[in-house]
Protein backbone atom coordinates (compact mmCIF):
# COMPACT_ATOMS: atom_id res chain seq x y z
CA UNK A 1 0.00 0.00 0.00
CA UNK A 2 1.23 3.11 -0.63
CA UNK A 3 1.60 5.96 1.79
CA UNK A 4 0.34 9.29 1.30
CA UNK A 5 2.79 11.99 1.31
CA UNK A 6 1.01 13.70 4.27
CA UNK A 7 -1.56 12.26 6.59
CA UNK A 8 -4.06 13.42 9.22
CA UNK A 9 -2.03 11.07 11.51
CA UNK A 10 0.81 13.19 10.74
CA UNK A 11 -0.87 16.89 11.52
CA UNK A 12 -2.28 15.03 15.20
CA UNK A 13 0.97 13.99 16.20
CA UNK A 14 2.49 17.30 15.36
CA UNK A 15 0.23 19.64 16.82
CA UNK A 16 -2.67 17.54 18.35
CA UNK A 17 -0.91 17.82 22.28
CA UNK A 18 -0.93 21.73 21.86
CA UNK A 19 -4.39 21.89 20.54
CA UNK A 20 -5.76 18.89 23.22
CA UNK A 21 -3.99 21.55 25.62
CA UNK A 22 -5.18 24.94 24.35
CA UNK A 23 -9.14 23.29 24.18
CA UNK A 24 -8.89 21.34 27.93
CA UNK A 25 -12.40 20.81 28.85
CA UNK A 26 -14.25 21.52 25.18
CA UNK A 27 -13.47 18.27 23.48
CA UNK A 28 -15.36 15.36 24.27
CA UNK A 29 -13.83 12.25 25.65
CA UNK A 30 -15.26 11.24 22.11
CA UNK A 31 -12.85 13.76 19.82
CA UNK A 32 -10.25 12.64 22.31
CA UNK A 33 -10.69 8.57 21.28
CA UNK A 34 -10.13 9.42 18.23
CA UNK A 35 -7.61 11.73 17.84
CA UNK A 36 -5.26 8.76 20.22
CA UNK A 37 -6.35 6.43 17.37
CA UNK A 38 -5.52 8.34 14.60
CA UNK A 39 -2.15 9.07 15.80
CA UNK A 40 -1.46 5.23 16.90
CA UNK A 41 -2.72 3.80 13.62
CA UNK A 42 -0.18 1.41 11.92
CA UNK A 43 2.60 2.20 14.35
CA UNK A 44 4.33 0.17 17.11
CA UNK A 45 1.93 1.43 19.61
CA UNK A 46 -0.83 -1.10 18.23
CA UNK A 47 1.67 -3.86 17.94
CA UNK A 48 1.85 -6.35 14.48
CA UNK A 49 3.05 -9.15 13.13
CA UNK A 50 6.17 -9.94 10.06
CA UNK A 51 5.46 -11.61 7.77
CA UNK A 52 7.49 -13.21 5.13
CA UNK A 53 7.36 -14.83 1.71
CA UNK A 54 7.22 -18.76 1.68
CA UNK A 55 9.67 -18.70 -2.05
CA UNK A 56 12.11 -16.00 -1.67
CA UNK A 57 12.60 -15.55 2.22
CA UNK A 58 11.38 -11.78 1.76
CA UNK A 59 10.12 -9.93 5.08
CA UNK A 60 8.49 -7.03 5.73
CA UNK A 61 7.23 -5.95 9.12
CA UNK A 62 3.24 -4.93 9.37
CA UNK A 63 1.94 -2.57 12.22
CA UNK A 64 -1.88 -3.08 13.09
CA UNK A 65 -4.74 -0.38 12.17
CA UNK A 66 -6.86 1.17 14.93
CA UNK A 67 -9.76 0.32 12.66
CA UNK A 68 -11.49 3.39 14.32
CA UNK A 69 -14.56 4.50 11.65
CA UNK A 70 -13.20 8.40 11.84
CA UNK A 71 -9.61 7.12 10.26
CA UNK A 72 -8.80 8.09 7.00
CA UNK A 73 -6.53 5.02 6.82
CA UNK A 74 -8.33 2.09 8.18
CA UNK A 75 -11.75 2.98 5.77
CA UNK A 76 -10.35 0.90 2.89
CA UNK A 77 -10.48 -2.50 3.62
CA UNK A 78 -13.39 -1.52 5.94
CA UNK A 79 -15.59 -0.57 2.87
CA UNK A 80 -14.32 -3.29 0.62
CA UNK A 81 -15.15 -6.06 3.53
CA UNK A 82 -19.00 -4.45 3.39
CA UNK A 83 -19.16 -4.48 0.13
CA UNK A 84 -18.65 -8.03 0.28
CA UNK A 85 -20.76 -8.71 2.29
CA UNK A 86 -23.64 -6.77 0.45
CA UNK A 87 -22.57 -7.74 -2.61
CA UNK A 88 -25.55 -10.84 -2.79
CA UNK A 89 -28.56 -8.16 -1.80
CA UNK A 90 -27.85 -6.78 -4.87
CA UNK A 91 -31.04 -6.98 -7.12
CA UNK A 92 -31.10 -6.77 -11.15
CA UNK A 93 -33.06 -3.59 -11.46
CA UNK A 94 -32.40 -0.08 -12.03
CA UNK A 95 -30.76 1.91 -8.41
CA UNK A 96 -31.34 5.31 -7.69
CA UNK A 97 -29.37 7.65 -5.53
CA UNK A 98 -31.15 10.44 -3.51
CA UNK A 99 -29.83 13.28 -1.16
CA UNK A 100 -32.01 14.60 1.58
CA UNK A 101 -30.40 17.97 2.83
CA UNK A 102 -31.18 19.93 6.01
CA UNK A 103 -31.32 23.85 5.70
CA UNK A 104 -28.41 25.11 7.45
CA UNK A 105 -30.23 27.08 10.21
CA UNK A 106 -31.29 23.50 11.49
CA UNK A 107 -28.05 21.95 10.50
CA UNK A 108 -27.00 24.20 13.28
CA UNK A 109 -29.67 22.60 16.00
CA UNK A 110 -27.53 18.90 14.70
CA UNK A 111 -24.50 20.38 15.58
CA UNK A 112 -25.20 20.59 19.74
CA UNK A 113 -27.86 17.73 19.57
CA UNK A 114 -26.05 15.20 17.02
CA UNK A 115 -27.12 11.52 18.46
CA UNK A 116 -31.10 13.23 18.21
CA UNK A 117 -31.58 14.93 15.24
CA UNK A 118 -28.87 12.78 13.31
CA UNK A 119 -32.08 9.81 13.92
CA UNK A 120 -34.48 12.07 13.43
CA UNK A 121 -33.10 12.78 9.60
CA UNK A 122 -32.07 9.25 9.15
CA UNK A 123 -36.11 8.28 9.99
CA UNK A 124 -37.92 10.87 8.16
CA UNK A 125 -35.66 10.76 5.52
CA UNK A 126 -36.58 7.22 5.13
CA UNK A 127 -40.38 7.22 5.76
CA UNK A 128 -40.63 10.03 3.23
CA UNK A 129 -39.48 7.92 0.50
CA UNK A 130 -41.46 4.72 1.78
CA UNK A 131 -44.37 6.74 2.25
CA UNK A 132 -44.57 8.43 -1.36
CA UNK A 133 -43.39 4.98 -2.46
CA UNK A 134 -46.68 3.12 -1.25
CA UNK A 135 -49.25 6.10 -2.52
CA UNK A 136 -51.31 4.06 -5.18
CA UNK A 137 -51.09 6.80 -7.20
CA UNK A 138 -47.15 6.82 -7.39
CA UNK A 139 -45.97 3.40 -7.01
CA UNK A 140 -48.24 1.33 -4.46
CA UNK A 141 -45.03 -0.39 -3.74
CA UNK A 142 -43.52 -1.59 -0.38
CA UNK A 143 -39.32 -0.15 -1.10
CA UNK A 144 -36.20 -0.56 0.78
CA UNK A 145 -33.28 1.27 1.00
CA UNK A 146 -29.57 2.03 2.11
CA UNK A 147 -28.72 5.24 3.71
CA UNK A 148 -25.74 6.87 4.72
CA UNK A 149 -25.19 9.60 6.86
CA UNK A 150 -22.54 12.18 5.73
CA UNK A 151 -21.91 15.41 8.26
CA UNK A 152 -19.09 17.52 6.54
CA UNK A 153 -19.54 19.74 3.34
CA UNK A 154 -16.02 19.87 1.26
CA UNK A 155 -14.48 22.37 2.98
CA UNK A 156 -14.80 20.00 6.46
CA UNK A 157 -18.31 22.29 7.10
CA UNK A 158 -20.97 20.95 9.15
CA UNK A 159 -23.52 19.67 6.42
CA UNK A 160 -25.18 17.22 7.47
CA UNK A 161 -27.00 14.79 4.69
CA UNK A 162 -28.43 11.48 3.64
CA UNK A 163 -27.27 9.94 1.22
CA UNK A 164 -29.68 6.76 -0.18
CA UNK A 165 -29.41 4.00 -2.19
CA UNK A 166 -32.65 2.47 -3.52
CA UNK A 167 -33.95 0.07 -5.83
CA UNK A 168 -35.82 1.22 -8.57
CA UNK A 169 -39.26 -0.34 -7.15
CA UNK A 170 -40.75 -2.49 -4.96
CA UNK A 171 -43.07 -5.37 -3.29
CA UNK A 172 -46.86 -4.77 -4.26
CA UNK A 173 -49.01 -4.55 -1.21
CA UNK A 174 -49.94 -8.30 -0.80
CA UNK A 175 -46.53 -9.36 -1.54
CA UNK A 176 -47.29 -11.31 -4.63
CA UNK A 177 -45.33 -9.42 -7.19
CA UNK A 178 -42.76 -6.87 -8.00
CA UNK A 179 -43.50 -3.31 -8.67
CA UNK A 180 -40.77 -1.23 -10.94
CA UNK A 181 -40.92 2.58 -11.13
CA UNK A 182 -41.27 4.12 -14.76
CA UNK A 183 -37.64 3.26 -16.28
CA UNK A 184 -35.12 6.21 -15.29
CA UNK A 185 -37.83 7.60 -13.11
CA UNK A 186 -38.67 7.11 -9.18
CA UNK A 187 -40.68 9.00 -7.10
CA UNK A 188 -41.24 13.08 -7.67
CA UNK A 189 -38.85 14.95 -5.90
CA UNK A 190 -40.93 17.80 -4.39
CA UNK A 191 -43.30 15.24 -2.96
CA UNK A 192 -40.55 13.69 -1.57
CA UNK A 193 -38.99 17.47 -0.03
CA UNK A 194 -42.35 18.73 0.89
CA UNK A 195 -43.08 15.08 3.03
CA UNK A 196 -39.42 14.57 4.16
CA UNK A 197 -40.03 18.90 5.04
CA UNK A 198 -42.75 17.94 7.56
CA UNK A 199 -41.96 14.90 9.21
CA UNK A 200 -38.62 16.58 10.01
CA UNK A 201 -40.24 19.54 11.41
CA UNK A 202 -42.93 17.59 13.53
CA UNK A 203 -39.66 15.08 14.70
CA UNK A 204 -37.71 18.17 15.54
CA UNK A 205 -41.23 19.83 17.72
CA UNK A 206 -41.66 16.31 19.35
CA UNK A 207 -37.51 16.32 20.43
CA UNK A 208 -38.36 19.89 21.91
CA UNK A 209 -41.46 18.98 23.92
CA UNK A 210 -39.43 15.93 25.02
CA UNK A 211 -36.75 17.95 26.35
CA UNK A 212 -34.56 16.34 23.92
CA UNK A 213 -32.95 19.45 22.84
CA UNK A 214 -30.06 21.47 24.04
CA UNK A 215 -29.47 25.32 23.11
CA UNK A 216 -26.04 27.37 23.75
CA UNK A 217 -25.17 30.67 22.58
CA UNK A 218 -27.13 33.10 19.60
CA UNK A 219 -29.37 29.89 19.84
CA UNK A 220 -30.24 29.95 23.46
CA UNK A 221 -33.48 31.49 23.32
CA UNK A 222 -34.57 28.79 21.71
CA UNK A 223 -35.25 26.75 24.45
CA UNK A 224 -38.25 28.39 25.24
CA UNK A 225 -41.49 26.41 23.42
CA UNK A 226 -43.13 29.63 21.89
CA UNK A 227 -40.33 30.73 20.49
CA UNK A 228 -38.73 27.67 18.84
CA UNK A 229 -42.36 27.47 17.40
CA UNK A 230 -41.87 31.02 15.66
CA UNK A 231 -38.44 30.26 14.68
CA UNK A 232 -39.61 27.10 13.00
CA UNK A 233 -42.77 28.57 11.24
CA UNK A 234 -40.46 30.04 7.88
CA UNK A 235 -39.09 26.49 7.24
CA UNK A 236 -42.56 25.28 6.92
CA UNK A 237 -43.07 27.30 3.87
CA UNK A 238 -39.42 27.26 2.44
CA UNK A 239 -38.29 24.43 -0.39
CA UNK A 240 -35.84 22.12 1.37
CA UNK A 241 -33.04 20.27 -1.15
CA UNK A 242 -34.15 16.84 -1.84
CA UNK A 243 -32.54 15.87 -5.51
CA UNK A 244 -32.29 12.25 -7.31
CA UNK A 245 -29.99 11.56 -9.51
CA UNK A 246 -29.98 9.76 -12.38
CA UNK A 247 -29.93 5.63 -11.92
CA UNK A 248 -26.74 3.71 -11.89
CA UNK A 249 -25.68 1.77 -14.93
CA UNK A 250 -26.16 -1.29 -13.41
CA UNK A 251 -25.17 -3.58 -10.12
CA UNK A 252 -21.75 -3.10 -10.57
CA UNK A 253 -21.71 0.36 -10.42
CA UNK A 254 -24.17 0.85 -7.51
CA UNK A 255 -21.00 -1.52 -5.12
CA UNK A 256 -18.25 0.63 -7.08
CA UNK A 257 -20.47 3.89 -5.39
CA UNK A 258 -21.13 2.52 -2.57
CA UNK A 259 -17.39 1.62 -1.95
CA UNK A 260 -17.03 5.25 -1.93
CA UNK A 261 -19.99 6.28 0.06
CA UNK A 262 -20.39 4.29 2.72
CA UNK A 263 -17.38 4.16 4.53
CA UNK A 264 -15.83 7.97 3.65
CA UNK A 265 -14.56 10.50 6.06
CA UNK A 266 -14.57 14.01 6.15
CA UNK A 267 -11.40 14.19 5.01
CA UNK A 268 -8.98 11.70 3.21
CA UNK A 269 -5.19 11.59 2.99
CA UNK A 270 -4.88 12.37 0.07
CA UNK A 271 -6.34 15.86 -0.33
CA UNK A 272 -4.42 16.57 1.92
CA UNK A 273 -1.55 19.57 0.34
CA UNK A 274 0.51 20.91 2.94
CA UNK A 275 1.07 21.62 6.79
CA UNK A 276 2.53 23.11 9.40
CA UNK A 277 2.11 24.67 12.82
CA UNK A 278 0.05 27.52 11.22
CA UNK A 279 -1.48 26.92 8.20
CA UNK A 280 -2.96 23.03 6.50
CA UNK A 281 -3.55 23.12 3.01
CA UNK A 282 -6.11 20.60 1.22
CA UNK A 283 -7.96 20.57 -1.42
CA UNK A 284 -11.70 21.08 -1.99
CA UNK A 285 -14.56 21.22 -4.13
CA UNK A 286 -16.88 24.55 -5.03
CA UNK A 287 -20.21 23.27 -5.95
CA UNK A 288 -20.96 27.13 -6.04
CA UNK A 289 -18.99 27.21 -9.51
CA UNK A 290 -21.82 25.67 -12.25
CA UNK A 291 -19.31 25.23 -14.90
CA UNK A 292 -15.30 24.97 -15.33
CA UNK A 293 -12.63 23.50 -12.73
CA UNK A 294 -14.45 23.23 -9.15
CA UNK A 295 -10.98 21.81 -7.41
CA UNK A 296 -9.27 24.72 -5.20
CA UNK A 297 -7.03 24.45 -2.25
CA UNK A 298 -8.66 26.48 1.32
CA UNK A 299 -5.72 27.08 3.72
CA UNK A 300 -7.06 27.10 7.02
CA UNK A 301 -5.11 27.90 10.05
CA UNK A 302 -3.68 24.25 11.61
CA UNK A 303 -6.10 24.43 14.81
CA UNK A 304 -9.23 25.72 13.12
CA UNK A 305 -8.31 22.37 10.46
CA UNK A 306 -8.12 20.09 13.66
CA UNK A 307 -11.56 21.57 15.19
CA UNK A 308 -13.31 21.12 11.59
CA UNK A 309 -12.30 17.30 11.41
CA UNK A 310 -13.78 16.80 15.08
CA UNK A 311 -16.57 18.09 14.60
CA UNK A 312 -17.55 15.36 12.41
CA UNK A 313 -16.99 12.68 15.06
CA UNK A 314 -20.31 11.32 15.56
CA UNK A 315 -21.63 10.08 19.43
CA UNK A 316 -20.86 6.39 20.58
CA UNK A 317 -23.13 3.79 19.20
CA UNK A 318 -24.66 5.67 16.47
CA UNK A 319 -25.24 3.94 13.31
CA UNK A 320 -24.00 6.30 9.82
CA UNK A 321 -25.27 3.31 7.95
CA UNK A 322 -28.91 2.00 8.14
CA UNK A 323 -31.42 -0.16 6.23
CA UNK A 324 -34.83 0.48 6.12
CA UNK A 325 -38.09 -1.36 4.66
CA UNK A 326 -37.48 -4.37 2.50
CA UNK A 327 -33.89 -4.00 3.20
CA UNK A 328 -34.00 -3.45 6.89
CA UNK A 329 -31.57 -6.27 8.73
CA UNK A 330 -34.38 -8.18 10.33
CA UNK A 331 -36.01 -9.27 7.36
CA UNK A 332 -33.84 -8.68 4.39
CA UNK A 333 -32.38 -11.79 3.56
CA UNK A 334 -36.08 -13.24 3.53
CA UNK A 335 -37.15 -10.27 1.55
CA UNK A 336 -34.00 -10.32 -1.36
CA UNK A 337 -34.84 -14.03 -1.42
CA UNK A 338 -38.53 -13.56 -2.16
CA UNK A 339 -38.22 -10.66 -4.67
CA UNK A 340 -35.54 -12.62 -6.80
CA UNK A 341 -38.05 -15.51 -7.00
CA UNK A 342 -40.44 -13.12 -8.16
CA UNK A 343 -37.81 -11.56 -10.88
CA UNK A 344 -36.82 -15.01 -11.61
CA UNK A 345 -33.19 -14.68 -11.37
CA UNK A 346 -30.58 -16.50 -9.38
CA UNK A 347 -28.80 -15.79 -6.27
CA UNK A 348 -24.66 -15.02 -6.80
CA UNK A 349 -22.94 -17.45 -6.33
CA UNK A 350 -20.27 -17.58 -3.66
CA UNK A 351 -16.86 -17.06 -4.80
CA UNK A 352 -14.52 -20.12 -3.53
CA UNK A 353 -11.60 -17.52 -2.51
CA UNK A 354 -14.22 -16.64 0.68
CA UNK A 355 -14.31 -19.89 2.31
CA UNK A 356 -10.76 -20.62 3.80
CA UNK A 357 -11.12 -16.72 5.40
CA UNK A 358 -10.10 -17.61 8.91
CA UNK A 359 -7.01 -19.74 7.75
CA UNK A 360 -6.55 -16.33 5.30
CA UNK A 361 -6.40 -14.60 8.12
CA UNK A 362 -4.28 -16.06 11.09
CA UNK A 363 -1.87 -17.46 8.62
CA UNK A 364 -1.77 -16.06 4.91
CA UNK A 365 -1.74 -12.63 3.95
CA UNK A 366 -3.74 -11.75 1.40
CA UNK A 367 -1.39 -9.35 -0.87
CA UNK A 368 1.43 -11.45 -2.40
CA UNK A 369 5.34 -10.97 -2.19
CA UNK A 370 6.27 -7.54 -3.58
CA UNK A 371 9.72 -9.31 -4.85
CA UNK A 372 8.18 -12.65 -6.57
CA UNK A 373 5.05 -13.05 -6.69
CA UNK A 374 5.05 -15.81 -3.96
CA UNK A 375 2.32 -16.52 -0.99
CA UNK A 376 3.00 -14.39 2.64
CA UNK A 377 2.37 -16.08 5.71
CA UNK A 378 2.90 -14.39 9.44
CA UNK A 379 6.05 -15.58 11.04
CA UNK A 380 5.78 -13.69 13.91
CA UNK A 381 3.40 -11.45 15.74
CA UNK A 382 4.37 -8.65 18.65
CA UNK A 383 2.11 -6.49 20.92
CA UNK A 384 1.10 -3.36 22.12
CA UNK A 385 4.36 -1.29 22.53
CA UNK A 386 6.68 -4.21 21.28
CA UNK A 387 8.96 -4.26 18.18
CA UNK A 388 9.71 -7.00 16.17
CA UNK A 389 12.82 -9.65 16.92
CA UNK A 390 12.87 -9.65 12.99
CA UNK A 391 14.81 -6.60 11.24
CA UNK A 392 12.80 -6.37 8.50
CA UNK A 393 12.14 -3.04 7.12
CA UNK A 394 8.52 -1.57 8.18
CA UNK A 395 5.67 -2.04 5.45
CA UNK A 396 2.57 -0.37 5.82
CA UNK A 397 -0.11 -2.52 5.74
CA UNK A 398 -3.30 -2.88 7.81
CA UNK A 399 -3.13 -5.81 10.04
Amino acid sequence: MTRSKLEIADIFRAHGPAWRKANAGHVSISQLKVMSAIEACRTEALGGHVAGCAKCGHHHIAYNSCKNRHCPKCQGPAARDWMAARAEDLLPVEYFHVVFTLPAEIAQIAYWNKRAVYGLLFRASAKAIMTIAADPKRMGARVGMTSVLHTWGSALTHHPHIHMIVPGGGLSPDGTSWVACRPGFFLHVRALSRLFRRLFLEGLMALHRAGQLAFFGDLGELADADTFTAWLAPFRKSEWVVYAKPPFGGPEAVLAYLSRYTHRVAISNARLVSADADTVAFRWKDYRIKSGDRQKVMRLATPEFIRRFLIHVLPDGLHRIRHYGLLASSTRKANITKIRTLLCVQRPEQTPASEPDAEIVSLTLREPCPCCGGPMRIVEIFRRGQKPSSRAPPREQAA
